[in-house]
This record gives C-alpha cells, sequence and structure tokens, in this order.
C-alpha cells in the first residue's frame, strides 16, 4: 500500500517552526500534535532560524525595487511632458 506524501503551506510550517523555536514544547510534543514527524520539525526550525533575517531582507529589498521602479516611471513621463512643451511653444 502506497502513502500519497502530504504537501504542508507555508505558513502551517511557520506556525509549526515557530512553535519549536520558542521551546514551550519539546519536538515530539509538537511533532504528534500536528502529525508530522520530528525530524520534519527540525528541518522546518533549523529553516527558520538560518532564513529568518532573510525574510525581513526580502521585504525591504522588494519594496526598494517597487520604489526604482516608480521613480524610473516618474521620469520618463517627465521627459515626454518636456518634449511636448517644447513642440508646443514651437508651433506657437
Amino acid at each position: 500500500m502506497t502513502v500519497k506524501r502530504q504537501k504542508r503551506s507555508a505558513s502551517f510550517k511557520f506556525k509549526v517552526a515557530l512553535e519549536a523555536a520558542q521551546g514551550l514544547k519539546t519536538v515530539n510534543q509538537i511533532a504528534s500534535e500536528h502529525q508530522v514527524s520530528p525530524s520534519q520539525v527540525s528541518d522546518w526550525k533549523k529553516q527558520l532560524q538560518s532564513q529568518g533575517a532573510s525574510l525581513f531582507e526580502h521585504n525591504r529589498a522588494g519594496s526598494q525595487h517597487q520604489h526604482e521602479k516608480q521613480e524610473a516611471e516618474l521620469y520618463e513621463q517627465i521627459g515626454r511632458l518636456k518634449m511636448e512643451l517644447e513642440w508646443l511653444k514651437k508651433k506657437v
């Protein structure tokens, strides 16, 4: 009999890893509550601890990229408006 692998959502993994990182319960207790393997809980906890800082850096980098993109669009619009103004001045 084959057992189908269960795919867990990122929010579920985060919740379990955070619970394990808090240390209020043992990894085995957390694993039995959420019906996952204790080694999986440990892996998720390690991922949370190693990549936790990058979660906050990613948001900052994403907003920085969005800000730069918006700034480029505004400069492009300014350039177009200047060209139109010069063209209109020549026509009048």
